[in-house]
């Protein structure tokens, strides 16, 4: 059976080469990898191929001789770490694979750095789709491996986009070569510099949230602002109370507005979805970099008006309105036709809202409704002193399907 040693190779400087490797490259007569690696381990006696697809990895494997001939596959940093060896494991047939562990570029990284890198959020946007504004929103330190259209440069400006600009980032590019580089500076600093696409970022957030969410109601100030209509924290604790969800309800957000309900309900209904309806283009951007702040890819934004959008969605398990756009009595006969049983919760700032409400329900016998009219005052530092500040009265008003 031929003999193949996946071998990781460190940051790329031969220097960093466990003595384990090192031997498995002296013992192998077949060296495979890209030309950076290869170039400080080819030599006359071994046959050198410069690939780092599995395909052709796997065809060099079956032309060679077991008899005869060891191969080394040699991969960038270490053999668990975001590794070609992953790619490749089980697709060498009658292969003998051996891995030899390296020193990942986080390690090394961290180690340039002096800081430790245990409690660091591993994220790679290196061929990834992963959400690195809400790993930044929610960890006081993240590295990142960065590659293709996801440079260093393009993620900060993201991290800026969604309020992210002050955090200390450290970026390192070339590692452990003699051009090594790294730069330090707030994230809106690093957007304005240039970067190779293949660099490292650590980014350090003191700021971050790093919540584990086990009531609702969460702090205002951990949601993105602006002139978009906000349901603030005390009412919106009260309205998630009446409204009830559970883990894998389907529900509607109608009139999702910064959508702080909508990343509630999301965060609840962890294993459910939410749709949040919006019809204001300012309040849709502005709900789209919460979600991506608060990284709940059990929400979906749907813009334009409610009405006409919540025709041909899944029939929901509950829903929350924050705003109607005058179309409230039409779409509450649209969700109790989807479903009967829907449990509903409706904010209102307006008696002529709240009458609306009341007459619906007068007319349907088989539902209660129950009206909370919330009144909230905050405090506010004058001099010594605090003042308290009334907040807009709200009603909130829950409805409920009558047992049988």
């Amino acid at each position: 059976m031929l003999k193949v040693n996946i071998v990781g190779i460190g940051p790329g400087n031969p220097d960093l080469l466990t003595g384990a490797a090192r031997k498995a490259i002296e013992k192998s007569n077949i060296l495979i990898g890209d030309k950076r690696m290869l170039a400080a381990f080819a030599t006359a006696d071994k046959k050198v191929y410069d690939t780092i697809k599995t395909a052709e990895i796997a065809s060099i494997a079956a032309a060679a001789d077991p008899a005869s001939d060891e191969v080394a596959v040699l991969v960038s940093g270490d053999v668990g770490f975001f590794s070609l060896a992953k790619t490749i494991s089980g697709k060498l047939p009658d292969c003998e694979c051996v891995r030899y562990a390296g020193i990942s570029s986080l390690v090394y990284f961290a180690s340039a750095l002096n800081m430790s890198w245990d409690d660091a959020k591993i994220v790679s946007m290196h061929g990834r789709q992963q959400n690195l504004v809400a790993a930044v929103a929610q960890n006081k330190k993240v590295f990142s491996l960065t590659g293709g259209d996801n440079s260093p440069q393009r993620l900060c400006a993201e991290l800026c986009e969604h309020g992210l600009g002050q955090v200390q980032v450290y970026v390192g590019e070339n590692l452990s070569y003699p051009e090594e580089k790294i730069t330090s500076g707030t994230a809106e600093e690093i957007c304005a510099l240039e970067f190779p696409s293949l660099s490292v970022m650590m980014i350090l957030n003191e700021s971050a949230h790093g919540f584990v969410p086990t009531v609702h109601g969460l702090a205002d100030d951990l949601f993105l602002r602006s002139k978009v209509p906000m349901t603030k924290q005390e009412v919106r604790s009260v309205s998630m109370s009446k409204l009830a969800p559970k883990a894998t309800d389907l529900i509607y957000d109608i009139g999702a507005g910064t959508g702080s309900c909508s990343i509630e309900l999301a965060l609840i209904a962890k294993q459910g979805r939410v749709w949040a309806f919006e019809r204001n283009p300012v309040a849709v951007e502005l709900l789209g970099k919460n979600k991506a702040l608060f990284g709940v890819e059990n929400l979906e934004i749907v813009a334009g008006e409610a009405l006409e959008n919540i025709q041909n969605m899944p029939a929901p398990d509950c829903v929350f309105v924050g705003g109607s756009g005058g179309d409230l009595c039409q779409m509450l006969d649209v969700i109790y036709a989807k479903n009967a049983k829907c449990r509903i919760v409706i904010n209102a700032i307006t008696v002529e809202t709240l009458a609306e409400v009341a007459n619906f329900y007068k007319e349907k016998q088989d539902y209660s409704l129950e009206i909370v009219n919330v009144f909230v005052a905050r405090s506010k530092h004058l001099g010594h002193y605090n003042l308290m500040m009334a907040q807009n009265p709200v009603y909130v008003m829950t409805a409920l399907k009558k047992e049988d």
